[in-house]
């Protein structure tokens, strides 16, 4: 038992004196406020693909040059995350191959139904053979950022130009967003 005390105490000592001359550096732990977290999110919007039939009644099979879609804009009716957006960007794509000209509105709208900004733009006639593509994007920030953060809801309306009953080709949108935090 004798020859062990010697060794604990050799023990103790050496970790004792490693403590004792380590490397710390004072830390500061107001210092913490100041920690930022600047995540990125980037998520898809909407989606369709339309063809001729989305532009006849459904009822009366007559045309209808006009076809509106709202969605719910979920994941930004949280106070945290209003709060901590910065910026924005939206992506939209058109690929139409429909012959006729196509009025695109996308409008943001608050949970009141008031518009909050809006994205307009025409989207050229094409062909099966060789449709039209319209990549747009539009980007929010600084003060237009308080816009995105009251929106809760984007509307998109599309107005064919011209058409009628007989119309073929197809229409494909995309949208993307691009959102940047600060926490």
């Amino acid at each position: 038992m004798f020859p062990l005390k010697p060794r604990i105490i050799s023990f103790f000592m050496i970790g004792l004196s490693l403590m004792l001359t380590s490397c710390f550096k004072d830390v500061d732990f107001e210092q913490a406020q100041d920690i930022k977290l600047a995540p990125d999110l980037q998520v898809d919007l909407l989606f369709y693909e339309l063809t001729e039939n989305d532009f006849l009644d459904s009822e009366t099979n007559t045309y209808s040059p006009v076809i509106r879609d709202t969605v719910r804009l979920e994941f930004l009716d949280d106070e945290y995350i209003q709060d901590g957006l910065m910026y924005a960007e939206f992506r939209f794509r058109h690929e139409n191959s429909f012959p006729n000209k196509i009025k695109s509105k996308i409008r943001f709208l608050d949970n009141n139904g008031r518009e909050q900004f809006n994205v307009n733009y025409d989207i050229p006639g094409g062909s099966v053979a060789s449709p039209s593509i319209v990549d747009t994007v539009h980007t929010m920030a600084g003060s237009e950022i308080v816009r995105v953060r009251r929106s809760i809801q984007m509307v998109v309306e599309l107005e064919m130009l011209g058409g009628g009953k007989d119309i073929e080709g197809g229409l494909d949108f995309s949208s993307k967003g691009l959102f940047k935090f600060e926490f």
